[in-house]
């Protein structure tokens, strides 16, 4: 949207007008000295001072003329969103005045093509209402939250079921050549030579092309070696550097002379013990199959942990990855992919007699079996993954990583331009990933094949919130800040147990409904930490404590206990009582509310998680009326029982008051429901009103609960926003309204770090700390009251009478 002045010129554009994430974004450039947005009654000024030299160059002003303003939304929807302005000041040079409003086109069609999306995924959706109806299965619950975009974690696909069947017999009979190019490289190669002697399980000869190595080393190694193995060994001396293409050339067509299935191999590629079975298994099976690649650290789309991430291992890991991968199904291979890749790579040589040579375009290398496999797509061929085979590949030995990059942008150029179809085919392969069960197999075994820490395996649930932020906090903090990687088991979801290795480079993910699949995923690791963070949403609860301790080896692997919830204590993880109120622990003589099935005994369900809490060498709560709760329901457990309140993560803004407001005004912090208050918010919103007291929720409110119009739902926000927000609205006062003896409350925690008076029952975690703060008034909690008269009389005592004071 261009901006002119009276006379007709240029002085400014909008660029970006966006809405995302509960903010509201502005970008662009003007000549002007001051941008004022007109929002919803509220004005948010900026000032343009950031560089833009295209504008500069265009139009001959200054540099900094570049505004870039972000502000948090609030209660707006689309029609309000189509009415915003913008006001353009100039004041230094001029004094002219701009004011643009801005519109979204055709508003009726977004609209409608907002409530048709809507539609549509609503009635996809019935199948699944009506098995929730029925037998009240979470999974139905969660398929429905999924289906309308409403699920806060990603959802991990099923897992091949058949991926640890018996492998077929090996095979015996067939032979191989080798072809290996050398440059360079002398410690490697003379480790991958020896692997090739001491595992190759085939009937095997090598033609090793020596191209002029700068190392005075290589030449002899090589010639003695091809000596002492005369009888398999050829050794072709390049009299000029050919680089690697040509070398392999070379090779190829010395090769010719016998029957063989070919397989490339790279001087940086150190194969496992009974390798070259596997990997020619696809092309005795499969008539079409041109080449095989295996599994590796460093190898593109065939690359574990994750897809096209190279890692690097430490000495002897890629050999304990390669135990899990021999006990994974061959037929997993069973999808053909876009390419192979060269360095270690089985070739079919009927196919070799179509494309005998690799094209000398490519130069020294890489790229040119991409090409070779393009060209034999296009005649049929096929190019398939040997899953149950891992190959340590130390890439980049031979060229050096500078050069290794320089040849890789050059020639990736020469591909795309003769196959513009490629790219489009690999990331397609990238983001299905039909690898993605044995990739997570070996992900696990590479993170089992190190001995350096316990790795940490957290049992969680998939409904994000305070538990979920904290753990990803937990795990990026005190496992990638150290490199580690740590294994996170999820319930409540579609499938029984999502499985999340979360690396340093990202998180591979799959599901199964199989506790017996997830063992032996995880077989691998050897040394464990068992977390329990959280299982409500879980289809059976009462499975989980004898799963967790059958993935900790029956006690014998290292198990913390998480308390971000009650749920040991009760399938109500809130305390909640029939009439919705915390009212002490639930008498043990009472059944238990089931999720599936008939009710629980009490007894029976503390009983199942206790074994676990027994079994736990640490039990963390976050508060210390958290503590007492445990205690009083496992009291043979209170020794173990560690108060290690949480720590904020994000930074809080200190808020001041408004110096004079004309009325006091709560902001009711956080998402609130059931338990966090919204009844009680409902009751007494109007009689608050009345007191001349204004109200706003923060956050979002229970669209089953009715609210009156005078109170507006801000919705989402982050904490960064928190002073914006509040002064929007004139907040003097926090309320936290939770009727149920939260664990930690990070919401009361916030609110008592921005300085403004905080105001929360006096019962859990959120009670405690309000009591201990300077600025923090204890709202009295009683079953014998209604709760919404005690927070009206709360609420004229502490804030009308102290506002009116200050008045």
């Amino acid at each position: 949207m261009h901006i002119t002045d009276p006379s007709g010129a240029a002085v400014g554009a909008v660029d970006v007008f966006a809405v995302n994430d509960g903010n509201l974004r502005l970008a662009g450039w003007t000549f002007a000295d001051d941008i004022v947005l007109h929002m919803n009654g509220v004005k948010v000024s900026a000032k343009a001072d950031l560089i833009r030299d295209d504008v500069a160059e265009a139009y001959g002003g200054p540099r900094r003329v570049g505004f870039d303003l972000t502000t948090p939304l609030g209660p707006t929807g689309l029609q309000e969103i189509g009415r915003f302005g913008v006001e353009f000041h100039r004041v230094r040079n001029g004094t002219w005045t701009i004011a643009r409003s801005l519109e979204l086109p055709h508003l009726w069609w977004i609209q409608a093509r907002l409530v048709i999306k809507f539609v549509i995924a609503l009635m996809l959706q019935l199948p699944a209402y009506g098995g929730w109806i029925v037998k009240r299965d979470p999974a139905f619950r969660t398929r429905i939250k999924r289906g309308l975009g409403l699920c806060p974690i990603h959802h991990a696909r099923e897992l091949d079921p058949d991926l640890f069947r018996a492998n077929a017999p090996p095979l015996t009979t067939a032979s191989v050549t080798i072809i290996l190019p050398v440059f360079n490289a002398h410690d490697l190669l003379k480790e991958a030579l020896r692997r090739v002697v001491d595992n190759t399980d085939l009937q095997w000869r090598i033609v090793l092309i020596e191209d002029c190595s700068t190392d005075k080393r290589i030449l002899p190694l090589l010639r003695a070696w091809s000596l002492a193995h005369n009888d398999r060994a050829t050794l072709l001396e390049n009299d000029q550097n050919l680089g690697f293409v040509k070398s392999v050339n070379k090779g190829l067509r010395y090769a010719k002379r016998w029957p063989d299935k070919v397989i490339l191999l790279n001087s940086d590629a150190l194969v496992p013990a009974n390798w070259a079975s596997r990997l020619i298994r696809p092309l005795v099976e499969y008539p079409r199959a041109a080449t095989v690649t295996p599994m590796s650290n460093d190898a593109e789309i065939f690359t574990a942990p994750l897809i096209c991430a190279p890692q690097k291992l430490a000495a002897g890991q890629g050999d304990l990855i390669d135990v899990t991968a021999a006990q994974l199904n061959p037929q997993s291979y069973r999808v053909a992919s876009p390419t192979g890749v060269g360095f270690c790579m089985a070739i079919n040589p009927s196919y070799l007699r179509t494309e005998p040579q690799l094209d000398v375009s490519f130069g020294r290398g890489y790229g040119e079996e991409v090409d070779w496999c393009q060209r034999i797509r296009a005649a049929g061929g096929q190019h398939y993954c040997a899953v149950n085979l891992f190959v340590e590949h130390r890439g980049g030995q031979s060229f050096g990583s500078e050069e290794k990059t320089r040849l890789i942008a050059k020639n990736n150029a020469l591909i795309s331009k003769r196959y513009p179809e490629y790219d489009r085919d690999v990331q397609q392969f990238i983001a299905s990933d039909p690898l993605k069960s044995p990739r997570l197999a070996l992900a696990l075994a590479w993170l089992g094949a190190q001995d350096t820490y316990p790795v940490s395996i957290y049992i969680a649930h998939s409904m994000g919130g305070g538990a979920e932020s904290y753990l990803q906090h937990r795990v990026k903090s005190k496992h990638h800040a150290l490199g580690r990687s740590a294994v996170v088991i999820r319930v409540g979801g579609a499938m029984r147990w999502q499985i999340e290795l979360h690396c340093h480079d990202g998180i591979i993910s799959g599901g199964t409904n199989n506790l017996d699949y997830v063992k032996q995923l995880l077989h691998p690791i050897k040394r464990r930490r068992l977390i329990y963070s959280c299982a409500v949403g879980d289809q059976d609860p009462l499975t989980i404590p004898s799963a967790v301790l059958e993935l900790s080896q029956t006690g014998q692997q290292v198990i913390e206990f998480l308390f971000h919830d009650y749920f040991a204590i009760s399938p109500n993880y809130t305390l909640l009582n029939d009439h919705g109120v915390y009212d002490g622990l639930p008498p043990l003589h009472l059944n238990a509310p089931a999720t599936t099935g008939a009710p629980i005994s009490m007894i029976r369900w503390q009983s199942e998680w206790g074994k676990l809490m027994t079994a736990s060498q640490e039990i963390v709560v976050f508060s210390k009326n958290s503590k007492e709760i445990v205690r009083a329901a496992f009291p043979n457990c209170a020794d173990k029982i560690q108060v290690t309140p949480h720590r904020i993560s994000d930074a809080v803004p200190r808020i001041p008051r408004p110096l004079s407001p004309k009325r006091p005004v709560i902001g009711v912090l956080g998402d609130i429901g059931l338990q966090k208050g919204a009844q009680i918010i409902s009751r007494a919103a109007d009689a608050i009103d009345v007191q001349g007291v204004g109200m706003v929720i923060v956050g979002n409110f229970d669209p089953a609960i009715p609210l009156p119009p005078s109170v507006p739902i801000h919705g989402r926000y982050t904490i960064s926003d928190l002073g914006k927000i509040a002064a929007r609205y004139g907040v003097t006062d926090w309320l936290i309204p939770s009727v149920w003896p939260e664990t930690f409350s990070f919401t009361t925690h916030e609110a008592l770090t921005s300085g403004l008076p905080t105001h929360a029952f006096a019962i859990g975690a959120q009670g405690e700390a309000v009591t201990k703060a300077e600025n923090g008034f204890p709202i009295p909690y009683s079953t014998q009251q209604d709760l919404a008269d005690i927070l009206l009389s709360h609420i004229k005592n502490h804030i009308t009478k102290t506002w009116a004071v200050a008045s």
